[in-house]
C-alpha cells in the first residue's frame, strides 16, 4: 500500500485540544499543580474515582489498568476516570507526539532520511521494538510515520527526530513546546521512543489531550487506523518492508457489542505496563480510551486491549 497527498493540520485542532484540557480539569476537579507525584505500578494499585456518570461504576469495575480515561469524541464528555492525575509512564504512546511534531514540521513527506548507524547498538541493547529499517538506509518519512506508529519502531521514531530536529535532544524540545502547546501540564519527554527514563512522564489525561488533537490530524489518524502497510523502497530494501500494527496483530478481535476498535497505539515497558491509547466507534459515535498499567508484558495476555473491549463494550446502545 502506497500512500501519497497528505494534508497538513490546520489551527483547528489546537482550539479543540484547549478546549479538551479545559473540560477534562474540570471534570476531573484537578488544579493547575495537582498531580500524585509516585508514578503508577503495573498492577495493583487502588482506583480514586470521581463520579462522572451513571456509567462510572460499571466501567471501573474488574479493569486491568490502573489508570484510565474514556472520552466521548462527540461532546468532549468525559464518562470515566481511574488514576487521571497519576504520574505515570508513557512508553511507546510517546510516539503519538513523536509523529504528530514530525508531521507538523516536515512539509514534504516523501523525503528521505538517512538512519544513522550510531542509534542501532543502544536500542539492540535496551530491547527496543524495531520497524525493521537498518542502519544507513534511507527512508521517506511518510515509512517512518508509519514504522514508528504501526510497529513502534524506535529506530523510526529516532529517524523523525533527526529529520526535523537533527537529534533526538532537540527534538524532545519540540515535543515538550507541543506538549505545553495542548495544554498537557503535568506531562515531560526527554526521548522520542518513550524509552524508559525517571523525567519522561505523562498522566492518562494529558494522553487524552494529546490523542484528541492528533486525531485531527488527517495524516495521524489515517495512519493509527491502518492495520498493515507497505513501504517504498530503498537503498537497503528494494521491495520495502511490510509492517503491521501491534494493536491489530494482538488483539483476539477489534469487535465488541455494537462496534469496533478503529485504531490505536499500544506500549510497553516494565515500569508502564500495558498501555493503550484507542479511538472506537458505536452506533456511529467515537469513542476514545486511553489506559496505563496493565499487568503482564508484550508476551502474555493482552490486558490493555481486553480492557479496551469490556470498556468500549459497556458503552451504552
Amino acid at each position: 500500500m502506497k500512500e501519497r497527498g497528505f494534508l497538513n493540520w490546520g489551527r483547528g485542532a489546537v482550539k479543540t485540544s484547549r478546549a479538551l484540557a479545559a473540560a477534562l480539569a474540570i471534570a476531573v476537579g484537578v488544579s493547575a499543580t495537582g498531580i500524585t507525584t509516585e508514578p503508577a505500578a503495573a498492577a495493583g494499585l487502588s482506583s480514586q474515582m470521581v463520579p462522572l456518570s451513571a456509567y462510572t461504576s460499571k466501567f471501573i469495575n474488574g479493569l486491568y489498568s490502573s489508570n484510565a480515561i474514556l472520552i466521548s469524541m462527540g461532546d468532549g464528555k468525559v464518562l470515566m476516570t481511574k488514576n487521571v492525575n497519576q504520574k505515570v509512564y508513557p512508553a511507546s504512546m510517546t510516539k503519538m507526539m513523536t509523529a504528530l511534531v514530525a508531521i507538523e514540521n516536515l512539509p514534504d513527506l516523501q523525503k528521505r532520511t538517512t538512519l544513522p548507524a550510531s542509534i542501532f547498538p543502544d536500542l539492540k541493547k535496551q530491547g527496543a521494538s524495531m520497524a525493521g529499517f537498518k542502519a544507513g538506509e534511507k527512508v521517506k518519512a511518510i515509512d517512518l510515520l508509519h514504522g514508528s506508529l504501526l510497529p513502534s519502531g524506535a529506530e523510526a521514531s529516532i529517524g523523525l527526530a533527526y529529520a526535523v530536529s537533527g537529534s533526538e535532544k532537540a527534538f524532545a524540545k519540540k515535543m515538550n513546546e507541543k506538549a505545553k502547546q495542548l495544554g498537557m501540564k503535568h506531562t515531560h519527554f526527554v526521548n522520542s521512543t518513550g524509552l524508559p527514563d525517571a523525567n519522561h512522564y505523562t498522566t492518562v489525561k494529558d494522553m487524552s489531550i494529546l490523542m484528541a488533537a492528533a486525531l485531527k490530524n488527517p495524516t495521524f489518524r489515517k495512519i493509527i487506523t491502518t492495520p498493515k502497510y507497505s513501504t517504498w523502497s530503498t537503498n537497503i530494501h528494494p521491495k520495502g518492508i511490510t509492517m503491521r500494527s501491534t494493536l491489530s496483530e494482538t488483539a483476539p478481535t477489534l469487535q465488541f457489542s455494537g462496534g469496533r476498535i478503529l485504531g490505536g497505539k499500544t506500549g510497553y515497558t516494565q515500569a508502564a505496563g500495558l498501555c493503550l491509547a484507542s479511538i472506537a466507534v458505536k452506533n456511529g459515535k467515537e469513542y476514545m480510551l486511553v489506559s496505563v498499567g496493565a499487568a503482564g508484558h508484550p508476551r502474555t495476555k493482552p490486558n490493555h486491549i481486553k480492557d479496551a473491549l469490556k470498556v468500549y463494550g459497556k458503552l451504552p446502545n
